[in-house]
């Protein structure tokens, strides 16, 4: 039996996820800070729930961070799949602990941290894989490492793209560097979930409206799934089509911004 370690999966496309994967026959650890929320997902396993695991941690900062990688490391021998689901939706200047931007600290550097701190445990799999959920992008966004390590103003909109492009970057860095692990990004698109709880009045108005047409959680966290369970190759890929496991580019990167990128997620994380 596989064991998958799910953050984020409590709620919306994470919880789909973590059901469709049980519903496969495997065994899956989720991650969440809020200890109800993850009772109610236990529950609604049925009968399977005693292949699931709740572990209640706050990945938004680096003791909360490893904390979970501990948790991770004391009930499991090995890690088959890894899948980053955790995200936030808010614009407003929200500081962790560590000073760290909250959106910044969720939708990547504790990517980068939880996986490095969890990879002895992933390569005593067989075929482990690790897949990031990242926002809907054509190609692999451009940034400005100087820019990108700006934390004393920050811009949720202008940092959106930039953050999807961390999670590629360190996406191709785990094959590149662990050509046993594969690895990889996909969107759920935009679903009906509640993810933009918090965000501005005007942008709930018009999801409000849109709902109907959004992605259903069924939908959205089918390439996740499938990606998890099936993803192979010696390149990163990202998966930008809702549903469509075929519909998917090889993660091409700058070595010079890569190399930047890991040096300042290793300086803010010591992993």
């Amino acid at each position: 039996m596989n064991t998958l370690v799910i953050t984020g999966g409590n709620s919306g496309v994470g919880l789909q996820s973590a059901r469709d994967l049980i519903d496969a026959g495997n065994r899956v650890i989720i991650l969440g800070r809020d200890k109800q929320k993850g009772e109610k997902a236990l529950a609604s396993f049925g009968v399977a729930r005693n292949r699931a695991i709740f572990l209640s941690v706050d990945l938004a900062t680096h003791d909360g961070v490893k904390d979970a990688a501990r948790q991770i490391n004391e009930i499991t021998d090995k890690i088959d799949g890894l899948l980053h689901s955790a995200g936030i939706f808010d614009p407003r200047d929200i500081r962790t602990k560590d000073g760290l931007p909250l959106f910044f600290a969720l939708a990547y550097l504790s990517r980068y941290h939880l996986t490095q701190l969890l990879l002895p445990k992933l390569l005593k799999a067989d075929h482990p894989r690790v897949i990031m959920m990242v926002g809907t992008v054509n190609k692999v966004p451009k940034f400005d490492i100087k820019k990108f390590q700006s934390f004393e103003k920050f811009n949720f909109w202008t940092m959106t793209l930039p953050i999807v492009g961390a999670c590629m970057y360190y996406a191709n860095y785990l094959t590149k560097t662990h050509p046993k692990i594969f690895a990889g990004c996909t969107t759920p698109g935009v679903a009906r979930t509640e993810i933009f709880k918090n965000a501005p009045w005007y942008f709930r108005a018009c999801v409000a409206v849109a709902r109907p047409f959004l992605n259903s959680v069924e939908l959205a966290a089918r390439n996740p799934v499938q990606a998890l369970l099936e993803g192979k190759g010696t390149s990163a890929y990202m998966w930008n089509k809702p549903g469509n496991f075929q519909r998917k580019f090889a993660i091409e990167v700058n070595k010079e911004d890569q190399k930047a990128l890991i040096d300042t997620s290793h300086k803010l994380t010591g992993a």
